[in-house]
């Protein structure tokens, strides 16, 4: 496995590179936006292809590379189900698995630091967020965090994992790079409390000065999204209202780039083809698959916010494929619309 820890010292942020091989898919976790061309030069010396950048929660302290990443690569951008951001490309939700070509983590929901808090868990390490830091724990004092959530988070879910499970944070401000849960339940001064009631008082009593970034990086983490908008003006889009009246017609595919995990818990549209976002770009390269079908169909892509169909959409009209439109808003807009969906 091929496994980079990388360190922005003006944040004192890690961000994790993970892929199986080298010339395989690869994710980044809590990617910092100053750090996004030593990002994309690791990349290139690794020969790595981007798959997913995920933010293990909305951070206050520096400004995500998500957006940057997803405009350079084409990736897929990932938070989970909680997150106040305004498009992510997936939302995860706790016990699901994010994937890539050999890397699955499993994703625990463990709240508190923020009520959008996620950590991901390998066979032998747990990319803890900011919920359980080298010898600390993430504050619960602002954007609806919870000591006690925390406390639940940390003790319930997070303490359970083996002894020897590695654990790397989004930030250290001393220089530790690792840990393991054993020395953390061992030495972590902020875990040796005897109740929930005992940490949130210790909690609750921290008095921390917000984050210098704080008033700049929330509310630019909040708008990540692709813009679609660019992509209707285009005359690539349909509502969802507009997209219903096709469903049936013989000259028309609905291709569903969602993951497998999506398609199962939010349905999918009657009738429609599977082709996974990862999988585009050979499939709307001439002899793909789709390709060939929209030399005959018109092809309407959708996903589940709609920020991965529009990038779809501009690969395909890049790639010759003139019929090719998407979904705006994707699954998500299309529930509100009362859209059928059909559940496996």
């Amino acid at each position: 496995m091929i496994f980079r820890q990388l360190f922005d010292s003006v944040s004192s942020t890690y961000s994790y590179l993970l892929a199986s091989r080298r010339g395989g898919e690869a994710l980044i976790i809590d990617p910092v936006l100053d750090k996004v061309d030593r990002y994309i030069q690791l990349l290139n010396e690794l020969d790595l292809r981007l798959v997913k950048a995920v933010d293990t929660h909305l951070h206050a302290d520096h400004i995500t590379g998500l957006g940057a990443l997803r405009d350079r690569t084409q990736c897929i951008t990932v938070m989970g189900e909680q997150s106040k951001a305004d498009v992510v490309s997936m939302r995860l939700a706790d016990g699901e698995k994010l994937q890539i070509e050999g890397v699955n983590l499993d994703v625990i929901y463990t709240p508190g630091h923020t009520d959008d808090s996620y950590s991901f868990v390998m066979s032998d390490r747990v990319f803890t967020g900011d919920t359980l830091l080298i010898r600390g724990t993430g504050r619960t004092d602002f954007q609806n965090g919870d000591a006690r959530a925390q406390y639940e988070s940390i003790f319930n879910r997070l303490l359970r994992l083996p002894d020897s499970t590695l654990v790397f944070p989004a930030h250290d401000y001393k220089g530790d790079t690792v840990s393991t849960i054993g020395e953390e339940k061992a030495f972590n001064p902020r875990l040796q409390v005897t109740s929930v009631a005992e940490y949130a008082e210790l909690m609750n009593n921290l008095h921390l000065p917000d984050p210098k970034m704080m008033d700049v990086a929330v509310p630019a983490n909040m708008h990540v999204g692709f813009s679609q908008e660019q992509i209707a003006l285009k005359g690539w889009a349909l509502t969802p209202s507009e997209a219903m009246m096709l469903i049936g017609r013989p000259d028309v595919a609905f291709v569903d780039l969602r993951e497998q995990g999506e398609r199962a818990r939010e349905g999918e549209i009657p009738g429609s083809l599977h082709t996974p976002y990862p999988e585009l770009g050979e499939n709307v390269s001439c002899g793909g698959i789709l390709h060939e079908l929209g030399a005959t169909k018109q092809i309407i892509f959708y996903c589940a916010f709609g920020e991965r169909s529009a990038m779809a959409v501009q690969a395909a009209h890049d790639l010759g494929i003139a019929s090719a439109l998407h979904i705006q808003g994707g699954i998500a807009a299309w529930k509100m619309a009362k859209g059928p969906l059909f559940t496996r």
